[in-house]
């Protein structure tokens, strides 16, 4: 659903089929998971419950969801098939929130939730519950007597957390706002236990972007408190080369048992990643880059650059190669930078704009070797080539601050510069 497109109320939902991009059914909508925040603002939409063929309930992801209709959802295609099970911080929107007894804000009138209506925030890939559909006086949606009316999330009381709650699920509701870097800094300085019983709270996409800023102790101590099958979730939904980073620091056992209960595709990539030294080219690179055919457009490029879900370095620059498109792929051919595309007309081949003159580094390169490339070049990221000339992937200036800075830098505010003592 595009941005501007109009709401959906999630009782249409219910029961729709679930189709991945080449129109095979993945399976049925039984019900939609939501996460709800303290101070009366709208939930936020996590993904759906999707009953499959063998009749077993998988949670599909909204950033796994690329369209959403009345009548069918369509998602990536890639999903995992590990049974549902639903988290301490997570509503079931059709299972507990309709039919509830709420109050309206403005006059305390006590209504009954029939519906609510979800919609994409506009330019992101996230979702929130923002309308609701009530009915004044008792009883429940089968009574016919009583106004009904539609209001917004925020004029209606009986839903939100009480912020002044101190349980785990309060806190994640609290810190919902902050970003990955400035949670981890609150993660790292919380007790242990504290610290398990947030990552816990957390969905699996947040504690993958959590994991990725915190130093490897913190991240090998929650790792290790976590169900195995949870484990593996969290280390599909982080960067490959950060969980790479992750699952090289534990013993081989555990390792090869992670990878193994992680999706095929997502354990090649790991796999792929470990098999280089830590501080080389193929050490630090992420396999996702963008990555584009030769007679994509620039069109096309723009529209790759523009996924919210990518980091600012990986959207500086989109890599040309010969099919396949996935890492490793076929020849590369050479790289388009972020500007380049904002100066041609968008119906130019990425191919006649290309720029083949800088040389891609192997995955054997050195640390310095990289930083001195991007140094030299005033790049913010590196292709990393093989011998046959395919694409491996690409090295990305923040992953390599990560190994040049200082192991107690995270110790630093972030804001005032000044080292941070605690104790």
């Amino acid at each position: 659903m595009a941005a501007g497109a109009p709401r959906i109320f999630v009782s249409h939902l219910s029961g729709v089929p679930v189709f991945d991009p080449n129109g095979d059914q993945v399976g049925r909508v039984r019900d939609l998971v939501a996460m709800l925040r303290v101070g009366g603002r709208p939930p936020r939409l996590l993904g759906l419950v999707v009953e499959v063929v063998s009749r077993r309930r998988i949670f599909v992801p909204m950033t796994r969801v690329t369209g959403v209709e009345s009548g069918q959802v369509i998602t990536t295609g890639v999903v995992n098939m590990r049974r549902f099970e639903q988290r301490p911080t997570e509503r079931l929107v059709l299972g507990e929130l309709l039919d509830r007894r709420v109050q309206l804000v403005a006059d305390g009138t006590e209504v009954t939730v029939l519906d609510v209506a979800i919609r994409q925030l506009p330019a992101r890939r996230e979702w929130e519950i923002d309308r609701i559909f009530v009915r004044k006086g008792k009883g429940g949606a089968l009574r016919r007597r009583g106004e009904t009316l539609t209001v917004e999330w925020s004029a209606v009381t009986g839903f939100s957390l009480e912020e002044h709650g101190q349980g785990a699920e309060n806190l994640v509701a609290t810190f919902e706002q902050l970003r990955p870097a400035d949670l981890a800094n609150v993660l790292h300085h919380l007790t242990p236990k504290r610290r398990a019983e947030v990552a816990n709270a957390l969905d699996d996409d947040r504690l993958a972007d959590v994991l990725e800023e915190l130093p490897e102790d913190d991240q090998i101590e929650i790792l290790g408190k976590l169900k195995e099958e949870r484990a593996a979730d969290v280390l599909e939904a982080m960067d490959p080369d950060d969980a790479a980073d992750l699952l090289s620091e534990l013993p081989a056992d555990d390792q090869e048992r992670l990878l193994t209960l992680m999706q095929p595709e997502d354990a090649a990539d790991v796999r792929r990643l470990l098999s280089y030294e830590e501080n080389t080219a193929g050490g630090l690179m992420t396999t996702e880059p963008i990555v584009l055919r030769p007679d994509a457009t620039i069109a096309d490029a723009l529209a790759r650059v523009r996924q919210a879900d990518l980091s600012p370095a990986l959207a500086a620059q989109v890599y040309v190669c010969r099919p396949p498109d996935e890492t490793p792929t076929g020849k590369y051919l050479g790289t388009v930078h972020f500007q380049r595309l904002l100066r041609d007309p968008p119906f130019t081949l990425v191919s006649a704009v290309v720029d083949t003159d800088l040389p891609p580094l192997r995955p054997d390169a050195s640390l310095q070797a990289v930083t001195s490339y991007l140094a030299a070049y005033n790049m913010v990221a590196v292709p990393v080539v093989d011998e046959s000339g395919s694409l491996l992937g690409a090295v990305t200036v923040d992953d390599v601050l990560d190994h040049l800075l200082p192991e107690d830098w995270r110790e630093t505010d972030l804001h005032s510069g000044e080292r941070v003592v605690h104790g």
